[in-house]
């Protein structure tokens, strides 16, 4: 079964832990000094709020997996939607290391499509994070050639 996926950059992360505790009436299941997640069954959604992004804000919304064959249909999605995909294998971010393919809506939103693999105990494979997203999105640039 899939599960929405939304990585919200955040100002202030302890008001911001204390307000979606509150709000979807759970704790975060991971929490770090720069982010936090919950994985909640109701709503099934995957929600993720770090420090990191240098924009506050929504960073990128997604679709989580439970298994390789549920994100092999997802990418076989996007080849018929003819949208532009990169792919990642074995993608160290937020504390996990999964299998990605990640898209741009039209409005410029990033879109990844993952299953997770483990759980890791760095935020990522380098801390030095090149675009303005909190987690690891790729730039837009890498993702939509020009013209497409």
């Amino acid at each position: 079964m899939k599960r929405f996926h939304l990585h919200i950059s955040v100002d202030n992360l302890e008001e911001s832990i204390r307000f979606y505790s509150g709000l979807l009436g759970t704790s975060p299941t991971v929490l770090k000094d720069d982010y936090a997640k919950w994985m909640v069954e109701d709503p099934r959604i995957n929600l993720a709020i770090s420090r990191r992004g240098r924009k506050i804000g929504l960073d990128h919304l997604g679709m989580q997996t439970d298994d390789a064959s549920e994100l092999d249909d997802l990418r076989h999605r996007m080849d018929q939607a003819r949208i532009p995909v990169l792919d990642q294998k074995d993608a160290a971010c937020c504390y996990s290391r999964s299998d990605k393919h990640w898209t741009v809506d039209p409005q410029g939103i990033a879109w990844e499509a993952y299953h997770t693999l483990e759980g890791i105990p760095v935020f990522g494979e380098s801390e030095d994070n090149p675009s303005d997203s909190a987690c690891c999105v790729p730039p837009v640039a890498m993702i939509r050639p020009p013209g497409f």
